[in-house]
């Protein structure tokens, strides 16, 4: 298994619930260091930016309104298979299709409101990561 590192949000629904702590001990528990770390609130820019990859779809403006209507929880995660470590902790987008003892299926309100976002490969975390740390930011 090799060290990765990936890009962890999480979302306002669980900023706003001041879930940070819960979460985190769960990516922790689950083997996952955080080596870099920001609380920040988006701008539409910065949303729009880094959802480009959805913006034809149906709920991208929706989704950006989300993600900027509050503070978000900006992380590196690294760890062993750390990209599909992330996801499985994280659950399943709906929440009601999360297993057990994810984070999903312990806090998100919806599928849109869902508490975090991971990088869903090695390629896409190294880009989501540059979007917002720059390489002295993240301190193994």
């Amino acid at each position: 298994m090799a060290t990765e590192r990936t890009l962890s949000i999480i979302k306002p629904d669980a900023t706003r619930r001041n879930l940070t702590g819960k979460i985190n001990a769960m990516l922790e528990d689950a083997g996952l260091r955080i080596v870099a770390q920001r609380r920040m609130q988006l701008t539409t820019a910065q949303a729009q930016a880094f959802y480009a990859v959805h913006a034809e779809r149906p709920f991208y403006n929706d989704l950006v309104s989300f993600m900027i209507s509050g503070p978000v929880v900006v992380q590196v995660l690294e760890g062993a298979d750390a990209v599909a470590k992330n996801r499985n902790v994280m659950g399943a987008t709906n929440p009601a299709d999360a297993a057990e003892g994810t984070i999903r299926k312990a806090f998100a309100e919806s599928i849109e409101a869902n508490s975090v976002h991971g990088s869903d490969s090695a390629e896409n975390a190294a880009n989501e990561i540059a979007f917002f740390f720059a390489g002295t930011d993240i301190v193994g």
